[in-house]
């Protein structure tokens, strides 16, 4: 049984997640949080939710979670957001951070852990792994940013692919928006992750999404 929490006013909590078994999780959750008041939607619709002091986000990957970040900041940017994923690594951490993010959770936390980084973040600080939080604060001593590396220059046609990539897309699904081959799709994210210095899609996802290269929200 989780220890419940008694809060001296509401706090309005948002809650998303985009499996089910992850939002029963979760409800189970905040609902022993005495004091908090629970609203559930989708991030399109906690961005349109008045006066929410925090929003919980639940999804598989860290390019989903920069999405959803962006769309709930860009409508309201006073909401604190906290995000969970199945992976993630220090890299994808920050740029979250960067983009707007107060806490990050991996879905393995325990249900303490959870109500911690929602206290944390409610209170106004930052919640993430320790270490995260230390190679943030080193980076920002060396560079004054937590971004030190220049975006580079793509192509309009590039960016196309990116813009479709970021919002969670399949090769697949990018080649029939776009009217070109899967294989095609693929050279062009190939040459875009050597650009960017990346290893794999994710990682090229949250760097188009931390430097701003494309909006989350738009489509070509």
């Amino acid at each position: 049984m989780v220890d419940q929490r008694q809060y001296g006013k509401n706090l309005r909590v948002g809650l998303f997640a985009a499996e089910p078994i992850r939002l029963a999780g979760l409800r189970s959750i905040l609902e022993e949080m005495r004091g908090l008041a629970l609203l559930e939607a989708d991030p399109d619709g906690l961005a349109q939710i008045d006066s929410l002091d925090v929003a919980v986000i639940s999804v598989t990957w860290p390019e989903e979670a920069m999405a959803a970040i962006h769309r709930l900041r860009a409508a309201q940017p006073h909401i604190r957001t906290v995000v969970m994923t199945t992976e993630c690594d220090d890299e994808s951490i920050i740029a979250a951070v960067s983009a707007g993010a107060k806490g990050y959770l991996l879905d393995s936390a325990t249900p303490e852990e959870v109500m911690q980084a929602i206290e944390i973040v409610a209170s106004g600080s930052i919640w993430a792994p320790r270490h995260t939080l230390s190679m943030m604060v080193d980076r920002m001593l060396a560079h004054g940013s937590l971004t030190p590396h220049s975006a580079p220059q793509f192509t309009q046609r590039e960016l196309e692919v990116l813009q479709l990539l970021v919002s969670a897309r399949s090769n697949r699904e990018i080649a029939q928006a776009l009217g070109i081959e899967v294989r095609t799709v693929k050279s062009y994210i190939g040459r875009m992750m050597k650009k960017a210095g990346v290893g794999n899609r994710t990682a090229l996802s949250v760097h188009a999404a931390r430097n701003a290269i494309v909006s989350p929200g738009r489509n070509f």
